[in-house]
């Protein structure tokens, strides 16, 4: 067993009625509104109407809470079609993020924004929204995975109230081993809330230190990096347990649309970069696009 790892007290989920109600929801919320935040100093920053992208971002709401739920149907059909619906049942960020991207750049089309200058300014709130949200798993102790040795692995104590899915890892003190520990598992949300850290990081890096970036390098750069991400972190899961993620084949389903997406993503980066037909990113360009640049 290793010497090192992290444990503290799970703040349990509340329920009222159908409602589950914890500091996961609460931090999601927060995450999302803290990405708006962000997205809309950046398009003050450049001149870009704030009013407009303001109803972007309440029709991104919209589908990401939509998209959220249905993509953990398909997961869930061998339960049947009216259980894999129930309104409550799961919810996946990667769904939330593909309803939030799609119906926020429909919204997007409709007032004739530019989707591409408009998605890169997304993708700094997409990344802080991952990173304050992943803080509401760590509250409730979710997403936890196989046992592990890792220093930033999590020691289930007894008397430990785990989230739902995790029940299966408590144990009474009669069953705990070395140190009063039941088992030390991977923090999957912590790597996840790291990866997203490091990747806004260098998304502000990107943005403002490649004097020639061209419009859509951000959005895709982000796709790329955090598809791949949740592919490479999903290896670290637990699908032995009741309720765990469902698997098709050797991956979870987050791990195949983290692949699919990461993938591709990555390759648009790079045919982006490469192709001249593509705008730098300028003032002037922003101006052709519907900014209100100040003039010096």
């Amino acid at each position: 067993m290793t010497l090192f790892s992290i444990t503290y007290p799970p703040i349990p989920i509340f329920e009222l009625g159908p409602l589950r109600l914890s500091l996961h929801g609460l931090m999601a919320g927060v995450g999302f509104i803290v990405g708006a935040i962000l997205m809309l100093r950046e398009a003050r920053r450049r001149g870009f109407d704030e009013a407009k992208i303001s109803s972007v971002l309440t029709w991104a709401l919209i589908g990401s809470i939509v998209g959220a739920r249905l993509f953990t149907v398909p997961a869930h059909l061998d339960e049947g079609l009216i259980e894999a619906l129930q309104p409550f049942k799961s919810f996946s960020i990667m769904g939330g993020f593909a309803g939030g991207i799609i119906i926020g750049g429909l919204r997007m089309w409709m007032l004739r924004l530019n989707v591409l200058a408009h998605m890169d300014m997304a993708s700094f709130g997409l990344a802080i929204g991952t990173v304050i949200g992943r803080i509401g798993d760590l509250f409730i102790v979710e997403h936890l995975g196989g046992r592990t040795s890792f220093f930033l692995g999590y020691a289930v104590k007894p008397g430990y109230e785990l989230a739902p899915q995790h029940a299966g890892l408590e144990c009474i003190s009669s069953q705990a081993g070395q140190g009063g520990i039941c088992g030390i598992y991977h923090h999957a949300a912590l790597y996840d809330m790291f990866g997203a850290a490091v990747l806004l990081g260098l998304l502000y890096l990107v943005a403002r230190r490649w004097t020639q970036i061209r419009y859509g390098v951000l959005i895709f750069m982000w796709a790329g990096w955090y598809g791949l991400q949740r592919f490479l972190i999903d290896f670290t899961r637990n699908t032995d347990l009741p309720n765990a993620d469902a698997t098709a084949g050797p991956f979870t389903w987050n791990q195949w649309t983290g692949l699919a997406v990461g993938i591709a993503s990555t390759a648009i980066v790079l045919w982006i970069a490469a192709r001249k037909e593509t705008p730098v990113v300028s003032s002037e360009q922003d101006a052709e696009y519907g900014a209100v640049v100040p003039v010096s």
